[in-house]
């Protein structure tokens, strides 16, 4: 984020904090470091990354909690760029391939299987076992998706505080290649006739915890920015990243303090001026709040300060899907055939994806598993496997009795995993945990166990999303906030919330020095702070 000398002072002795140290209070929190300005990041747990963050169990085994996977690395590597550092100076990412295998249930047993990868002539063959005639068409969706891109990314880049902002020019350029009327699956069928083939570039809309029959078409550019710009693994796991991150804003003057919980945001009139911690009060210029937008901002900002995102508003909000997981540590090693991620594609995956969003638990359900391993030896002692396995189902509002549910689900799961050929796992468990929609909640403070936030649906994105200027003085960055859930766009958003917060502070603390700021000044403009 460049600044200019006048800039800097403008910033000078101003005090911004940072509500949680999930991966977009961190980057908010190096970006406005960047830009002078003194920042105290308040974090409930006793570590960083929030669900971004990588835990020892006993035994040595180590587990990512929430993300597995690093994509499109570009925005991160930017915000360390701008901060005069390189972020593979700080950490390993090991680029996949294949980046997953797609393991596809048919009637009695596995119907096909296609091992992603990047390189188009492999991905072709592959894809060419179970459906030639889709492998002709992969350069096609390649080609109009890149343009697609292309045409979103400046949409992603900017905030969306009025509604004027739906007809910026670079909304109104992309419309045209988003097809707004389409779903996922639907954009798919011009060139994939196979429902599997298309399963492996749609059942990525589970990254936003939404189904590809309903999820807007736009969103088939999740799978071209895996076979685009890679699937990575950074070693020692995803929250080696958040580590990396929070030790470049320490060294930046950054006050990250941990085991501490925000009581509530402080206003003065309508400004945000503050937080209260603990009894302890922390006066501030401006407030970022990084959590669970609809359990965070209900906890902390009274219900008169967010009037467009009032009590009754967020309760009606469509939400996420959940996750059932099981971080599952095991003697003994895993088969060759399991790779570093594996996804099963249930038989029925129409009915099971219709399952988790109508609020019913799918007895057949997918399952995604990742193996660490078979990258970071690392991630597990000698002779040992760390196993993280993943289930989508509804979240809380479904009303299921997980304490009673709980036990046979397990072993349905287990049951399932048979079918990625691992038949004798459960007497093998050295170490175990399960995190079902219950934990999201109490634990992780995820409003009803949506693991993934606001849905992703036309209604609640671009403008109608909560904004990144929340109010005056109070910014949102996270999955929560435009442009939403999924790490890269997480920090597109921490860069769109540093951006508007400094350009305001900046006007505000010296609008004489702005006005005689030379009209290229960065200051003086809406560009991008990288």
């Amino acid at each position: 984020m460049l600044q200019s000398r006048e800039g800097l002072r403008t910033l000078s002795g101003r005090r911004v904090v940072v509500v949680g140290a999930g991966p977009g209070g961190l980057a908010t929190a190096l970006l406005l470091a960047k830009a002078g300005l003194h920042v105290t990041v308040i974090e409930r747990d006793t570590a960083v990354g929030g669900r971004t963050k990588t835990v020892e169990a006993p035994g040595g085994y180590r587990f990512d909690i929430g993300p597995t996977f690093f994509l499109y690395p570009q925005i991160l590597a930017d915000i360390f760029e701008s901060c005069g550092e390189r972020l593979e100076d700080h950490v390993r990412l090991e680029r996949l391939d294949p980046q997953y295998n797609l393991v596809f249930e048919g009637e009695g047993g596995i119907s096909g299987q296609i091992q992603a990868t990047g390189d188009v002539p492999r991905l072709k063959a592959e894809i060419a076992r179970i459906a030639p005639a889709d492998a002709e068409n992969v350069e096609k969706f390649f080609e109009e998706n890149r343009a697609k891109l292309n045409y979103f990314k400046p949409v992603l880049e900017q905030p969306f505080d009025n509604f004027l902002s739906m007809a910026s020019p670079s909304m109104l350029a992309a419309l045209p290649h988003l097809h707004p009327g389409r779903s996922v699956d639907r954009d798919l069928r011009r060139y994939f006739a196979d429902p599997r083939v298309r399963l492996a570039f749609s059942f990525q809309t589970k990254y936003l915890g939404m189904s590809p029959f309903r999820c807007p078409s736009l969103f088939t550019i999740l799978s071209f920015l895996e076979y685009e710009h890679g699937v990575y693994h950074p070693v020692g796991g995803c929250g080696a990243v958040s580590e990396a991150m929070a030790g470049l804003a320490r060294r930046m003057g950054v006050d990250i303090r941990l085991g501490q919980s925000v009581d509530r945001v402080l206003f003065e009139g309508k400004r945000a001026c503050g937080v209260v911690v603990g009894g302890e009060t922390l006066k501030a210029d401006a407030v970022v709040v990084n959590g669970d937008f609809a359990k965070v901002i209900r906890d902390l900002v009274p219900e008169e300060r967010r009037p467009r995102w009032r009590d009754a508003k967020i309760a009606k909000a469509r939400l996420s899907c959940s996750t059932y997981m099981l971080y599952l540590g095991i003697e003994g090693k895993m088969p060759e055939s399991l790779g570093h991620h594996t996804i099963l594609l249930a038989k029925e995956y129409e009915r099971n994806i219709n399952e988790i969003t109508g609020g019913t638990l799918p007895m057949q359900p997918s399952i995604y598993v990742q193996h660490a391993g078979f990258t970071d030896g690392g991630m597990a002692p000698p002779g040992h496997t760390a196993l993280y396995v993943l289930v989508p189902v509804p979240n809380l509002k479904a009303g299921i009795d997980w304490a009673a549910v709980g036990p046979s689900y397990r072993k349905l799961v287990l049951e399932r995993l048979k079918l990625l050929g691992l038949p004798d796992i459960e007497s093998r468990i050295r170490y175990e945990r399960v995190i079902d929609p219950r934990d999201w909640q109490d634990e992780f403070a995820v409003h009803e166990g949506a693991t993934f936030n606001l849905a992703h649906d036309l209604l609640q994105m671009l403008w109608f999303r909560p904004h990144n200027r929340f109010g005056p003085g109070l910014y949102l960055v996270g999955g929560g906030t435009h442009p939403g859930s999924g790490l890269p766009v997480i920090y597109e958003g921490a860069r769109i919330s540093a951006r508007l917060l400094i350009e305001d502070l900046a006007k505000e603390q010296a609008p004489a020095i702005l006005a005689d700021l030379p009209t290229t000044s960065p200051l003086a403009t809406q560009g991008d702070p990288s």
